[in-house]
C-alpha cells in the first residue's frame, strides 16, 4: 500500500475511507488466520472439540488467557508459542488497521493550510 508523501496533498475523504476499509479487511484476515492456527493447535494437541478449541484460541488471541490446561509437552510448547505469537500479532494487526488514520493525522498536522483545502477537493493520489 502506498501512502502519500508529505509534499503531496491529503488524500480525498472517500479514497481515505476506502483505504481504511481495505486495511480493516487485511487486519480481520490476519485475525482469522491466527484464530485458525490456534484452533487447529488446540484441537490436535489438546484433543479439544472445535468449539472448545475456538474458545481457547480466541481467549489467548484476545489476551484473556487459556481455559484448558496443557497436559503434554507438545501442548505446553504450543500454548507458550501461541501466547507469545498472539501478543505480537495483536500489536501488528492494530498497526495495520490504524496505520491510515495515524498517517492521515500526521499528514494533516504537517500540511500547509492551502494543501489541506486542496486535499479535500482534489482526486490526486
Amino acid at each position: 500500500m502506498h501512502f502519500e508523501h508529505h509534499h503531496e496533498p491529503l488524500l480525498p475523504l472517500h479514497r481515505f475511507i476506502i483505504r481504511l476499509a481495505w486495511t480493516s479487511v487485511v487486519g480481520l484476515g490476519l485475525v482469522a488466520v491466527s484464530l485458525a492456527v490456534g484452533m487447529l493447535g488446540y484441537h490436535r494437541l489438546f484433543a479439544l472439540s472445535w468449539i472448545d478449541a475456538f474458545v481457547n484460541a480466541s481467549m489467548i488471541l484476545s489476551g484473556m488467557g487459556p481455559l484448558a490446561t496443557p497436559q503434554t509437552t507438545g501442548a505446553k510448547l504450543f500454548s507458550g508459542v501461541y501466547a507469545l505469537y498472539s501478543g505480537l500479532a495483536v500489536l501488528a494487526i492494530a498497526g495495520v488497521i490504524f496505520a491510515p488514520a495515524i498517517h492521515r493525522l500526521l499528514h494533516y498536522r504537517h500540511a500547509d493550510p492551502g494543501d489541506r483545502q486542496r486535499g479535500q477537493t482534489r482526486s490526486g493520489t
